[in-house]
């Protein structure tokens, strides 16, 4: 399945690719396009659109950052995507310090984007610091 959002990937556009390609749709292609785009994409190529600024398929509902709404939709019913989901939430939302680790997330993420890499380049960085991240998580989960 083709998976569409807005290029220039900072937060919960690394978040959601890392939970579509690791958790829902390993086989996923992923594509980023200009946001005024990804709707006109989405239709002509038969592709999910998500975190598209309250037009996506999957987007920011109720509070929530698009990265939740996935795991909520998917049933992915894991406490380390839990934790995982808090950090990002706190990252990518107002909520700055939902959790003690959000600052740093969106940190790392700002620091990609004054970087001025290639949406595919920060998505190889990204899903590096998603892997430890998440095996962080697990980490902190079970010993809890």
């Amino acid at each position: 399945m083709k998976w569409v959002t807005r290029e220039k990937v900072k937060v919960d556009r690394v978040a959601c690719p890392w939970l579509i390609k690791r958790f829902i749709d390993p086989e996923a292609e992923l594509l980023f396009v200009p946001a005024d785009e990804v709707l006109e994409v989405a239709e002509r190529e038969g592709a999910i659109s998500y975190d598209a600024k309250g037009r996506g398929q999957y987007d920011h509902r109720e509070g929530k950052c698009t990265f939740e709404v996935l795991i909520e939709e998917h049933g992915l019913d894991d406490p380390a995507l839990r934790l995982l989901a808090d950090i990002v939430h706190g990252a990518d939302t107002a909520d700055r310090d939902y959790t003690p680790q959000s600052p740093g997330l969106r940190a790392i993420a700002q620091g990609f984007h004054y970087l001025g890499i290639p949406d595919e380049e920060r998505l190889a960085h990204g899903f590096a610091i998603y892997d430890a991240l998440y095996a962080w998580c697990q980490h902190a989960t079970r010993n809890t």
